[in-house]
Protein backbone atom coordinates (compact mmCIF):
# COMPACT_ATOMS: atom_id res chain seq x y z
CA UNK A 1 0.00 0.00 0.00
CA UNK A 2 2.59 2.20 0.86
CA UNK A 3 4.08 2.41 -2.71
CA UNK A 4 0.30 2.85 -4.21
CA UNK A 5 0.42 6.04 -1.71
CA UNK A 6 3.25 7.15 -3.72
CA UNK A 7 1.93 7.20 -6.58
CA UNK A 8 -1.16 8.89 -5.89
CA UNK A 9 1.30 11.44 -4.32
CA UNK A 10 2.24 12.28 -7.86
CA UNK A 11 -1.80 13.18 -8.62
CA UNK A 12 -2.03 16.88 -8.62
CA UNK A 13 -5.55 15.74 -7.79
CA UNK A 14 -4.21 14.51 -4.61
CA UNK A 15 -1.50 17.57 -4.10
CA UNK A 16 -0.65 18.54 -0.35
CA UNK A 17 -3.02 15.59 1.16
CA UNK A 18 -1.71 14.00 4.46
CA UNK A 19 0.89 11.05 4.09
CA UNK A 20 -2.52 9.57 6.47
CA UNK A 21 -5.25 10.35 4.13
CA UNK A 22 -3.20 9.25 1.07
CA UNK A 23 -2.58 6.08 2.98
CA UNK A 24 -6.14 5.70 3.41
CA UNK A 25 -7.13 6.71 0.03
CA UNK A 26 -4.68 3.75 -1.51
CA UNK A 27 -6.09 1.18 1.51
CA UNK A 28 -9.38 1.83 -0.41
CA UNK A 29 -8.07 1.46 -3.90
CA UNK A 30 -8.20 -1.82 -5.95
CA UNK A 31 -5.53 -2.80 -8.61
CA UNK A 32 -6.78 -4.50 -11.76
CA UNK A 33 -5.28 -5.50 -14.79
CA UNK A 34 -6.22 -5.00 -18.00
CA UNK A 35 -5.24 -6.90 -21.38
CA UNK A 36 -4.20 -5.32 -24.57
CA UNK A 37 -7.42 -4.10 -26.54
CA UNK A 38 -9.36 -4.32 -23.53
CA UNK A 39 -12.20 -1.69 -22.58
CA UNK A 40 -10.82 -0.26 -18.95
CA UNK A 41 -14.17 2.07 -19.37
CA UNK A 42 -16.72 2.23 -22.17
CA UNK A 43 -18.74 5.67 -23.38
CA UNK A 44 -22.33 5.61 -22.11
CA UNK A 45 -21.91 3.59 -18.70
CA UNK A 46 -22.50 4.52 -15.05
CA UNK A 47 -19.26 6.36 -14.10
CA UNK A 48 -18.39 4.73 -10.68
CA UNK A 49 -14.54 5.97 -9.94
CA UNK A 50 -11.65 7.32 -10.91
CA UNK A 51 -8.22 5.51 -12.44
CA UNK A 52 -4.39 6.29 -12.06
CA UNK A 53 -2.42 4.04 -14.56
CA UNK A 54 0.91 2.69 -12.58
CA UNK A 55 1.98 0.62 -15.68
CA UNK A 56 1.21 0.52 -19.68
CA UNK A 57 -0.64 2.89 -22.17
CA UNK A 58 -3.89 3.38 -23.23
CA UNK A 59 -6.12 5.54 -24.95
CA UNK A 60 -9.30 7.71 -24.61
CA UNK A 61 -11.55 7.55 -27.39
CA UNK A 62 -14.84 9.45 -28.39
CA UNK A 63 -16.81 8.76 -31.70
CA UNK A 64 -14.46 6.77 -32.67
CA UNK A 65 -11.04 8.75 -32.69
CA UNK A 66 -8.51 8.58 -30.40
CA UNK A 67 -8.11 11.79 -28.58
CA UNK A 68 -5.68 11.19 -25.97
CA UNK A 69 -3.24 8.53 -24.73
CA UNK A 70 -2.13 7.82 -21.31
CA UNK A 71 0.21 6.36 -19.71
CA UNK A 72 1.72 5.84 -15.98
CA UNK A 73 1.19 8.18 -13.74
CA UNK A 74 -2.07 9.54 -15.90
CA UNK A 75 -5.36 9.39 -14.54
CA UNK A 76 -8.68 9.64 -15.76
CA UNK A 77 -12.15 9.46 -14.23
CA UNK A 78 -11.79 12.20 -11.89
CA UNK A 79 -15.48 13.14 -12.59
CA UNK A 80 -17.16 9.46 -11.41
CA UNK A 81 -15.56 11.21 -7.82
CA UNK A 82 -18.14 13.74 -7.90
CA UNK A 83 -21.21 12.20 -9.20
CA UNK A 84 -21.93 9.00 -11.20
CA UNK A 85 -23.13 10.09 -14.56
CA UNK A 86 -22.55 8.22 -17.97
CA UNK A 87 -18.85 7.87 -18.78
CA UNK A 88 -18.49 10.60 -22.10
CA UNK A 89 -15.46 8.90 -23.30
CA UNK A 90 -14.10 5.13 -23.93
CA UNK A 91 -10.50 4.29 -22.54
CA UNK A 92 -8.73 1.27 -24.03
CA UNK A 93 -5.73 -0.56 -22.63
CA UNK A 94 -3.54 -0.11 -25.65
CA UNK A 95 -0.78 -2.54 -23.87
CA UNK A 96 -1.01 -5.04 -21.16
CA UNK A 97 -1.79 -1.82 -18.28
CA UNK A 98 -2.57 -1.77 -14.31
CA UNK A 99 -4.39 0.65 -12.94
CA UNK A 100 -5.32 1.93 -9.39
CA UNK A 101 -9.11 1.92 -9.51
CA UNK A 102 -10.82 4.17 -6.83
CA UNK A 103 -14.75 4.03 -6.14
CA UNK A 104 -16.59 7.27 -5.69
CA UNK A 105 -18.04 5.78 -2.69
CA UNK A 106 -14.50 5.23 -0.99
CA UNK A 107 -13.63 8.55 -2.05
CA UNK A 108 -16.40 10.19 -0.32
CA UNK A 109 -15.42 9.74 2.74
CA UNK A 110 -11.92 11.15 2.44
CA UNK A 111 -13.25 14.75 1.00
CA UNK A 112 -15.42 14.86 4.05
CA UNK A 113 -11.92 14.47 6.47
CA UNK A 114 -10.37 17.06 3.98
CA UNK A 115 -12.34 19.44 1.94
CA UNK A 116 -9.53 20.97 0.59
CA UNK A 117 -9.49 18.12 -2.23
CA UNK A 118 -12.81 18.99 -3.35
CA UNK A 119 -11.31 22.43 -4.29
CA UNK A 120 -8.64 20.78 -6.61
CA UNK A 121 -11.09 18.13 -8.17
CA UNK A 122 -12.71 20.61 -9.37
CA UNK A 123 -10.17 22.73 -10.82
CA UNK A 124 -8.81 19.49 -12.31
CA UNK A 125 -12.42 18.62 -13.80
CA UNK A 126 -12.45 22.11 -15.32
CA UNK A 127 -9.25 22.01 -16.94
CA UNK A 128 -10.22 18.96 -18.69
CA UNK A 129 -13.50 19.96 -19.74
CA UNK A 130 -11.61 22.58 -21.35
CA UNK A 131 -8.96 20.96 -22.80
CA UNK A 132 -11.47 18.53 -24.35
CA UNK A 133 -12.98 21.66 -25.90
CA UNK A 134 -10.43 23.11 -27.44
CA UNK A 135 -10.12 19.68 -29.52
Amino acid sequence: MADHAEQLKSVPLFDGISGADLKRIAESAKERRFDAGTSIVSAGEPAQGFYLIIDGRAEVKQGGRTIRTLGPGDYFGELALIRETPRTATVVAKDSTTCLALARWDFKGIVVANPSIAIRLLETVASRIQEDELR
